[in-house]
């Protein structure tokens, strides 16, 4: 069966915005993996010398009178002043655009002042918007911690879907000889698979095909969201993969309830309907009784003896997310992240025998508290 779909250009427009300084690491590590296709990157910043340093093709400067192109200085309302003095500029610039993700390093001055006021822009002109963004390390500080806090509840407000990653759970589960260059590496190659998650589903090509509008009615107007990619080989490879995607200890909510949920199944020409149906089993089971599913399937012959699962969930109880925030702050299992941290590179299918790579347990709290997949995920 051929695999027809519109150019993404004539189909859904896309834009991606790194804000702020780690918006902006997260973007260049996503403009020189080169493997987000149909999107188009844009930096923003206060600070004129970061942009020029930025691979993104676009480069916008906000606030350029009051901060005079030399960054925000940690200030969250100085971040906010300049997008709002350059708002026409912003406008401008997502006319016409159909989805609008907006990732970037809460804590600091631009992306935190910054990015709610982008992100109101980006729905006043009719764009889905969503947010992809970290909280800082503990060794930050309390204020710095605070004021990521207060500028992920005013970025919650703006957009429609909001990914949140901890950095702390990230430290806590990467290996002690980790160097601080992969170190932080790793948390642009997390932003950068939360973005392409959900960008792959709209720009690739499926078999049983999800695109933009699929994607608008999980994650208009859903507040919190859950993204996790998992892959699996050999024998028992779909419920390797299922397991997976679901298992996310580094975001801040667990798909268990889930009222909303995309997900997509990508294996070669070997897919079976038995292994379609054991995957999806593993999902819904998470999902609430009324949950709103939509699946989608995609042959890619690249993946030899592999299986991909993704999923989008969306529609969370506030309660029950708080506890799992509670709950969640437990630490997590070391293990090594040197992979992760250069997993947008890798293009090579990973080899084993019936394993999930999130090296998921099956112990009841495993499933909940492991590495999630799309961190050690090997690109195609």
């Amino acid at each position: 069966m051929a695999l027809v779909k519109p150019d993404v250009g004539r189909f859904a427009k896309i834009k991606v915005l790194g804000v702020g300084g780690g918006g902006g690491n997260a973007l260049n590590t996503m403009v020189s993996a080169n493997l987000i296709s149909g999107v188009e990157f844009v930096a923003i910043n206060t600070d004129a010398q970061a942009l020029l340093a930025n691979q993104a093709p676009t480069k916008v400067q906000i606030g350029e009178n009051l901060t005079r192109g030399l960054g925000a200085g940690g200030n969250p309302e100085l971040g906010r002043q300049s997008a709002e003095e350059s708002r026409e500029k912003i406008k401008e610039l997502l006319m016409d655009t159909d989805m609008v993700f907006i990732t970037g390093g809460m804590g600091g001055g631009s992306a935190t002042g910054a990015s709610p006021v982008i992100a109101e822009i980006a729905k006043e002109v009719g764009a889905l918007t969503i947010a992809v963004v970290t909280k800082p390390f503990f060794f930050e500080g309390t204020r710095r911690m605070v004021v990521a806090e207060e500028g992920i509840a005013n970025l919650k407000e703006k957009v429609d879907a909001l990914i949140v990653i901890p950095n702390q759970k990230l430290l806590d589960s990467m290996d002690k000889k980790m160097t601080l260059v992969d170190a932080f590496k790793t948390v642009d190659s997390v932003l950068a698979m939360g973005v392409q998650g959900i960008s792959d589903i709209i720009t690739l090509p499926g078999l049983i095909n999800r695109d933009f509008a699929d994607i608008k009615s999980i994650m208009k107007d859903a507040g919190s969201a859950f993204m996790g990619i998992g892959t699996g080989v050999g024998e028992n490879r779909a419920q390797a993969a299922a397991r997976g995607a679901i298992s996310s200890p580094l975001l801040e909510v667990s798909i268990d309830g889930a009222r909303g949920i995309l997900f997509t199944i990508t294996g070669g020409n070997d897919l079976t309907m038995a292994e379609v149906e054991e995957a999806s089993k593993i999902i819904t089971e998470h999902a609430d009784a009324d949950a709103n599913i939509i699946f989608g399937a995609t042959i890619n012959e690249k993946l030899v003896d592999q299986i991909k699962v993704s999923v989008i969930a969306t529609g969370f109880d506030e309660s029950r997310m708080n506890f799992q925030k509670l709950v969640s702050k437990q630490p997590s299992k070391s293990f090594s992240l040197h992979e992760a941290a250069s997993s947008l590179e890798r293009k090579t299918p990973p080899t084993g025998n019936g394993e999930d790579h999130s090296e998921t347990t099956n112990d009841e709290m495993g499933e909940e508290f492991e590495i999630p997949a799309f961190l050690r995920l090997g690109r195609q």
